[in-house]
């Protein structure tokens, strides 16, 4: 055992205990989180206009802070964006995270200097829960890679502004940076593809043993690992052994990875945003990720089901249930007041509190009343592809509400990689799955006013060439695994 991974199960067994003491206090946690929040905050310009002088309880918050979107809180984000001080929150900002997919284009959301700490220990802390439980650490001696955005920034009004992934690069701890690829050249190419090939050339010889990223882009830079060595990336990297990922879930992507590594390895999930880091996986036997109640975030959670009546429940940390789907609604030291991520969980541990995110509360197909969201259809095609050979590359779900013929349906547009032997047994066990996921969906089915599941076969490739026509390929963007509309199927290339 070397020194470096001896005393990194010292730090991590002392992080572990420091976790214990909040997470066995959640309530009383996120109420000093929450008496934190409004003291700091109450004398600039958006506590002064929702009076958080007079704010003693959540009661009280509630009444005064409704629940916004990016475009509800736009008008106190641009006055900061001018460079106006004790907008949000005290002071400026350190950073603008630069992100897109807004009706008004580009969003900038905050990252100050009580926020940004929190962003760094939360990756940290993921990786020490996972030494502590497992007592591997032999990793920390090789090279890590960590797939992210162009650490290059620009300023804004005297605030420098980028992608989060490359903001975080500027933050990371000396005692890694021997150990961290791609070379910082390489991290600042903006075309992925080019940064991808890049990458492959860099670490091709290197004792790689953590690779980090969203799924759908490792899997490219395994592909093109595979493709120069010709044989699995398990091979090439004999001690490749965790794989750290966010944004999406893992589980559609897992046979392929196995397939393309060669083996199995542990994973880590991780829940980071622009907005705030909300949780990572404590545990390699337990379902779900520790969610952080005392990182400078009160959470809230309305009800999906409810969201868009009028005045839906708020609930707080010790009011939710297990397996209910939530939407997520955030206060930060970024200055984020009663605010709508537009990402959905469910608990699946109430001590600790765990969580896994079910989807978007924009991304469902509801065309027919069913409101099916992302958790249901991943589930599904797990289901549906258990004990077989069969291997998916990407997919999306879309209705058809106008067929040229027969009954509307959900059709299911999936990149293959190892088609199913028998397509109508497949599309037969994936419809069978999606009517045990929603009941809604199921009544359909039943009552003939839906078909069954049509799947459309996408050409190799087709997703990433889809991402490359919006100029979403690589970095943090994904797929939306399911949309109410056919705007993002009508652009891919099917067979």
């Amino acid at each position: 055992m070397s020194l470096k991974s001896f005393f990194a199960k010292i730090f991590a067994q002392q992080i572990y205990r420091k976790t214990q003491l909040w997470a066995t206090n959640p309530i009383a946690t996120q109420q000093q989180v929450f008496e934190d929040l409004i003291r700091q905050a109450k004398n600039t310009q958006f506590g002064i206009d929702h009076h958080f002088d007079q704010i003693k309880t959540f009661e009280d918050f509630s009444r005064n802070v409704p629940v916004r979107d990016y475009e509800g809180l736009k008008s106190y984000v641009d006055k900061v964006v001018k460079g106006e001080e004790n907008v949000l929150w005290k002071g400026k900002p350190l950073y603008f995270a630069k992100t897109s997919g807004t009706t008004s284009g580009a969003k900038y959301i905050p990252l100050t200097k009580e926020s940004m700490p929190f962003h760094i220990e939360a990756a940290r802390n993921a990786i020490l829960h996972y030494i502590h439980e497992t007592g591997k650490a032999n990793f920390v001696d090789g090279k890590m890679i960590f797939l992210q955005g162009s650490p290059i920034l620009e300023e804004k009004n005297g605030v420098k502004l980028g992608r989060l992934s490359g903001i975080v690069a500027h933050f990371v701890p000396k005692y890694l940076q021997k150990n961290r690829m791609p070379s910082w050249e390489t991290n600042c190419i903006e075309d992925w593809e080019t940064k991808v090939n890049a990458i492959v050339e860099e670490t091709f010889n290197q004792n790689m043993t953590v690779i980090s990223g969203i799924p759908s882009w490792v899997q490219m830079y395994f592909e093109k690992l595979h493709q120069k060595g010709g044989k699995p990336v398990g091979e090439i990297f004999k001690n490749f052994n965790l794989f750290i990922y966010g944004g999406v879930n893992y589980e559609p992507y897992r046979a392929k990875f196995e397939n393309l590594i060669g083996r199995k390895v542990d994973s880590i999930e991780l829940f980071p945003a622009s907005e705030g880091f909300f949780a990572y996986q404590d545990s390699q036997k337990e379902k779900g990720m520790l969610l952080l109640l005392n990182s400078g975030i009160f959470y809230e959670f309305i009800k999906s089901d409810e969201f868009y009546t009028e005045n839906p429940k708020r609930y707080t940390i010790g009011e939710v249930e297990l397996d209910v789907n939530y939407v997520l609604i955030i206060s930060t030291n970024a200055g984020l007041w009663g605010y709508n991520i537009g990402d959905t969980v469910q608990f699946t541990s109430l001590k600790p509190y765990r969580v896994i995110v079910s989807g978007r509360i924009k991304h469902y197909i509801s065309a027919f009343g069913e409101h099916v969201i992302g958790k249901e259809v991943e589930s599904a095609l797990q289901e549906a592809i258990i004990g077989t050979n069969i291997r998916i590359n990407e997919f999306t779900v879309a209705p058809q509400i106008t067929p040229n013929s027969g009954l509307p349906y959900h059709e299911w547009f999936i990149e293959f990689e190892n088609e199913p032997e028998n397509p109508e047994d497949f599309a037969e066990a994936l419809d069978n799955a999606m009517r045990k996921q929603n009941i809604y969906y199921d009544d359909l089915i039943v009552g003939n006013v839906l078909r069954k599941v049509v799947i459309t076969k996408v050409v190799k490739n087709g997703f990433q060439d889809y991402m490359k026509s919006i100029g979403k390929l690589g970095g943090q963007n994904k797929i939306p695994r399911l949309s109410n509309d056919r705007k993002i199927v009508d652009l891919l290339k099917s067979e």
